[in-house]
């Protein structure tokens, strides 16, 4: 039996050239963390995602969210500021953060997060510590918000997010090296 995933790509450029391609719905994460001059990039990919009715979120920047009117925000493991808790929000504008362990998540909880992302799934590059399927779903109970996959998801392993409980999937490397219409469409 097949759920409705929500899928997130996170991006830290627009590559319009690659995201024409996509026709699955997503939810596309802005993340470029090296530079702050990127207001420019920023409304080429909410005109695109607004083509393309695709989401949009911006990573660790309320401000400029609010401002352009995006999605959300994006709020990373290491954003430990409790301030999202009395913002006022435009109806629709959605917090979403990332957390590695129970008690990110209860931070996230505290910054009204909708989603948290929960990583790393399966072992990656950059983590050779991983959660795997039983711990992911362990550690999720501890809340009531929608869990999201992130970390080590291919092609090999993309089955296995049926044993979970998330709600959807969070992909950087594996998206960009493969495309979102070769497994994805099926997820």
């Amino acid at each position: 039996m097949h759920k409705n995933y929500n899928i997130y790509y996170f991006i830290d450029k627009f590559n319009i050239k690659e995201l024409s391609n996509i026709n699955i719905e997503i939810n596309l994460i802005y993340r470029n963390y090296k530079s702050s001059n990127y207001l420019d990039e920023l409304l080429k990919i909410k005109k695109f995602c607004k083509k393309k009715n695709f989401k949009f979120y911006l990573a660790n920047n309320t401000k400029i969210a609010k401002r352009l009117s995006l999605d959300g925000v994006y709020l990373p493991s290491f954003n430990k500021n409790l301030k999202y808790s009395n913002l006022q929000l435009k109806k629709g504008f959605k917090i979403i953060g990332s957390a590695h362990n129970i008690i990110e998540i209860k931070t996230k909880e505290k910054q009204n997060c909708e989603y948290i992302f929960l990583s790393p799934l399966f072992k990656t590059h950059k983590h050779k510590q991983y959660l795997n399927v039983v711990k992911f779903n362990l550690i999720s109970k501890v809340t009531k918000k929608k869990i999201i996959c992130l970390g080590g998801i291919n092609s090999t392993n993309l089955q296995k997010i049926y044993l979970t409980k998330s709600s959807g999937i969070a992909s950087i490397s594996w998206i960009k090296k493969n495309g979102l219409n070769k497994n994805l469409g099926r997820f």
